[in-house]
């Protein structure tokens, strides 16, 4: 059995961050840093800061990821590796903005372990996580995992570079939506002042991840034109599907940009992204992205199919194709609207 130690709340967070950069700075073997598939700004930033931190103090470290394209600026040649089918001998991995589980990617995993691992560090700020691990640090009241990252690299006997503080101040940036949800509390931006005042070229770094390939645009307009407002227009809920996917060719739909435009339709307390996948698998699978407002748990609705996430931004993957997903979404939908004490049409 597996021996886990946990922080319990925030009053032991300072101790928990303490005793993982105490760990991380006397681990004497490889330190294989990973996070969840199909990563964000968060999990892409917090990870390179820690691997940039770690390689820094001369540890041996490997981040086995693949990035989407628009956030690949980020990394330097060969600082990234493809997935490991075996840990390298003695490795303690660090797990970054996901659990053990099947959503971890880039290291094996058998149930809630990562195989052969010596020793298992887990640091999120998602409180559904299964918190299985040899040293756990789970704290929701941290806006992002870079945030957490951050601490920890603070902890650390080393000096503050702008290549450190870049991809931190990305995972910030991102998982705030550029200071503006409502995890934006003045901790982040005292977090966000010291990353500045380390070096990052702030401006460069907003424009480029803006950035997007030009099929991007063209899949947007076929996207808006999918969009519908169910639920007597508390919702608002757009697709892409595989056909889609055809015509435009080979693109970057990252979902997080198309469900936070329609996050703002007038009236709407839910947003509802549809991605159609591809799968080898004869089952078909459809990834969905949920953002909330006004007491409606986007958490609540991915949780019951499967997913997680937070209270105003939340995901799933739903083994249905995308019918049967819709008519899945929107029962879960239905059920937190009349929970949060809304009214909902019938249809």
């Amino acid at each position: 059995m597996m021996s886990t130690e946990s922080n319990q709340g925030e009053a032991n967070y300072p101790a928990c961050i303490a005793r993982i950069a105490q760990t991380l700075g006397r681990w004497d073997g490889p330190i294989v840093i990973a996070t969840h598939a199909d990563p964000d700004g968060d999990a892409l930033g917090s990870a390179l800061a820690l691997k940039r931190a770690l390689a820094s103090l001369g540890k041996a470290t490997h981040l086995p990821l693949t990035p989407p394209r628009y956030l690949s600026f980020l990394a330097e040649p060969d600082e990234l590796s493809d997935p490991l089918r075996v840990l390298p001998e003695d490795a303690l991995v660090a797990v970054l903005d996901v659990d053990v589980g099947p959503r971890l990617a880039g290291v094996p995993v058998a149930g809630t372990v990562v195989s052969e691992a010596a020793f298992t560090v887990v640091i999120d700020h998602h409180g559904t996580n299964n918190r299985t691990g040899n040293l756990v640090c789970v704290e929701p009241r941290r806006a992002a995992t870079a945030q957490m990252v951050k601490d920890i690299i603070d902890a650390l006997p080393l000096t503050w570079t702008p290549q450190l503080a870049t991809p931190c101040l990305t995972g910030l940036l991102t998982d705030t939506g550029n200071f503006r949800f409502g995890n934006t509390t003045p901790e982040v931006l005292h977090a966000a002042g010291d990353l500045l005042s380390y070096g990052v070229a702030y401006s460069d770094l907003t424009d480029r991840l803006g950035w997007r390939h030009p099929d991007y645009f063209r899949m947007l307009g076929k996207v808006m034109s999918t969009v519908t407002f169910p639920l007597g227009g508390l919702a608002a809920l757009a697709e892409i599907t595989q056909a889609m996917r055809a015509e435009v060719g080979p693109t970057d739909d990252d979902s997080n940009d198309y469900v936070g435009l329609i996050r703002y339709a007038e009236g709407a307390l839910v947003a509802l992204f549809l991605r159609e996948e591809p799968s080898d698998d004869p089952q078909p699978r459809t990834k969905v992205s949920v953002r909330a407002r006004r007491g409606v748990s986007a958490q609540a609705i991915c949780v019951s199919l499967g997913g997680g996430g937070h209270v105003a931004a939340a995901g799933a993957t739903v083994r249905e194709g995308l019918e049967g997903t819709k008519a899945l979404v929107l029962a879960a939908v239905r059920a937190e609207l009349v929970r949060a004490g809304y009214d909902v049409p019938e249809a």
